[in-house]
Order: structure tokens, then sequence, then C-alpha cells
């Protein structure tokens, strides 16, 4: 496998890695830059897990998702030793004191408090959305750097982290719409959109456009429609966007009316509303977009 620095000795760029033991070394010269390779898992070691402590060297991933990354340390609230002995009066006193201080030491600035309840609220839109955690840390990545920007001055923290929630969605192509984050964040859409606009401007978003073609399967999913059904449905959508007539058009309100326009064809007894009312859309919507996808 080869690699793109070079020598330190040859200065040619041949450097070649073996896979099995991690050397790597220069094809032309023979110069070893390295015996082996570190390994980045979890180290066993000789002793058996007895007394509870996991024997591995990592410890727990790092996530955005947490208010310290995971880094900080938690004192046991279990009063015992390390040898599984319980503490004395007076120890247990020392440790309760230890733990109290080291509570409140985790927290030293406002912004601190502030984005220990935006992620709090984040983590409760992710179970009600069903997102993945993909999402949710992009979410707070984006809400983080609005944080260092001093964007959340004089804001609402629920309308900045369902905003940051929804440049998300829009980034890692998930279907969720303005619509399904307002309901979920009892936050008004004004207040979203405008703190969308806000973050997408100073931070320099590059959100890409909604794909109608991945809100069929939620669509579908809600009506129980087969899977012949959605791929007719695909088929009109990707025939529409090569003529570019989904351009400026609702993704969902598209979506929904190309899979009315498959049920129709496939003779599946489904009404406009029931489509309506699956996309979060008005029959309004789905009648002037069937409309437009029945002339080609």
């Amino acid at each position: 496998m080869f690699s793109n620095s070079s020598c330190l000795r040859c200065g040619k760029n041949s450097l070649l890695t073996d896979e099995v033991t991690g050397e790597q070394f220069c094809s032309k010269c023979g110069y070893v830059i390295s015996e082996k390779l570190d390994a980045s898992g979890p180290e066993w070691r000789s002793f058996q897990k007895e007394t509870g402590v996991d024997p591995t060297r990592t410890g727990a991933p790092t996530s955005l998702m947490m208010h310290d990354r995971g880094l900080a340390t938690i004192i046991s609230p279990m009063n015992k030793d390390s040898s599984g002995k319980p503490l004395t009066s007076t120890m247990k006193s020392t440790i309760e004191r230890l733990r109290t201080w080291d509570s409140r030491s985790k927290v030293n600035a406002p912004s601190d408090k502030n984005l220990r309840q935006a992620l709090s609220e984040l983590s409760t839109l992710k179970d009600k959305l069903s997102l993945s955690n993909a999402v949710t840390e992009k979410a707070s990545y984006i809400y983080r750097k609005a944080l260092e920007k001093s964007l959340v001055r004089g804001r609402s923290i629920s309308a900045l982290i369902a905003a940051s929630l929804y440049a998300a969605c829009r980034d890692a192509e998930t279907p969720r719409t303005l619509k399904d984050i307002t309901n979920a964040s009892n936050v008004k859409r004004k207040d979203i959109t405008r703190c969308y606009r806000l973050i997408h401007r100073e931070l320099e978003l590059k959100v890409p456009v909604v794909d109608p073609v991945q809100c069929v399967a939620r669509i579908a999913s809600k009506l129980e429609i087969t899977e012949k059904t959605k791929r007719y449905a695909v088929k009109i959508l990707k025939d529409a966007q090569e003529r570019k007539e989904s351009a400026g058009k609702e993704p969902m309100g598209l979506a929904a009316s190309a899979l009315y326009l498959s049920c129709v064809k496939n003779r599946i007894p489904v009404t406009q509303r029931d489509m309506a009312e699956a996309a979060n859309v008005t029959e309004v919507t789905i009648r002037n977009r069937c409309k437009d996808l029945r002339r080609y």
C-alpha cells in the first residue's frame, strides 16, 4: 500500500506499508520508517475481570452530544473503596463534599449552562423525530459553532437548536420537514426560520437541495404501499428531474404527487386526502403537482 509522504533518506515518493506487521519502508533504498503500527484497539491485560473494572485501555468514545464530550471524570456514587469495602462515616462526608464540588466545577461559564440545556433538548428531539446519531452530531456541531460566534445571545435556545437540527437534516439528506421539527420542538415556525437564516448566513453553511426521491420511502411506509409502486414513483421523479420540472417545487409535495400517480397506475386505492396527510401537505398541492407531471 502506497503512502503520500516521501522517504526521509532518498526523498522519493516510494513508501510501502506492510498490512500484516504495519512496517513502513522505502521500496527504493530500503530505509525503514517505522517498525510497527501502534495498536488503536483495546489493550487487554492478563488479569481477569473480577472486580467489575473494564480491563480495556480505551474508554467510551467522545461525542459532541455530551456537554464535556465525554472527557470528564465522575466520582462513583457507590460508597466503597477500591477493594469493595464500605467507607467509614468520616470518609463518606468527605466524598460527598468532593462530589458536590466536582459537579459544580464542570459548569464554569454561562455558555456551559446554555450548551447543557441545548443538548438536552436536542436529545429529546432526536427521540421524537427518530433521527440517527450522525444527524444529531452534526446538529450539535452547528450549535457549538453558533455559540462560539455569540449567535445565541438574545435568542431562544429552543429555536436555535431546532434550526441547527433542521440544517443538519438538510446536510445529511434526511427527509424531515420544517413542519415536523416545529411540531416536535413546540416552537413557532417563524422563530425557527429566522434562526435558520441567521446560522446559514453567519456560518456560511453549504446545504444541499432536498431530493424528493428520498421522501418517497417515508410517505410509502406510512400508507404501507408496495415496493413496485414506490419504484414507479421514483421513476416518475427521476424523469421530472431530467426535464428540470422539479426545480422550485416542494420536495415532499412532489414526492406525494408522484406516489399518488403511481398508485393510480397500479390501481391501489389511495385517496388524495390520505396522501396529503401522510406527506403533511395540502390536497391542492398534490393536484397541482399531478397536473405538471401528467403533461409529460
